[in-house]
């Protein structure tokens, strides 16, 4: 007997789904999961995006232009207030495009992107209503010293 999820867990498990769309480039179940009213989004690099047409028509294009697009999640926190939930996370990103020969995988980009998603509870399950993603910028790792050599 399988126990019922609990709302963090619906939650946690449609925004797999969300990414798993993209990476498989699935328009339809992409579609499906994004609310029918307003919705907003924002990619790295991105003006806000609004209103259903508009945010589908971003991930149409980028589908379109990108071979491959894996997402590793890290640092995963989802929030639920009612019937609004908040899923915070790091979306550790590795993409390509096609390279100039036919059949070919352009170089990989890997990519730290923390991204802010917000689903509302709808009759027909959680709901995507905001994607914002926004570039971590890397460390050079190299740490100041204070201390002077004598």
């Amino acid at each position: 007997m399988s126990r019922a999820r609990t709302d963090a867990e619906q939650v946690e498990v449609v925004n797999t789904a969300f990414y798993e769309a993209v990476e498989r480039g699935d328009f339809e179940e992409l579609s499906a999961i994004w609310l029918d009213d307003e919705i907003s989004c924002v990619h790295p690099g991105w003006p806000v995006l609004s209103g259903r047409g508009e945010v589908l028509r971003s991930y149409a294009l980028i589908m379109a232009n990108t071979e491959y697009i894996q997402f590793f999640l890290t640092d995963v926190k989802v929030t639920v207030l009612g019937d609004t939930a908040l899923v915070v996370c790091t979306e550790n990103t590795l993409s390509g495009g096609p390279a100039e020969e036919a059949g070919e995988l352009g170089p990989l980009v890997g990519q730290l992107i923390v991204a802010t998603n917000v689903f509302r509870r709808t009759e027909d399950g959680w709901k995507l209503w905001s994607h914002h993603g926004s570039p971590v910028l890397a460390e050079n790792g190299e740490e100041e010293d204070d201390e002077t050599p004598a």
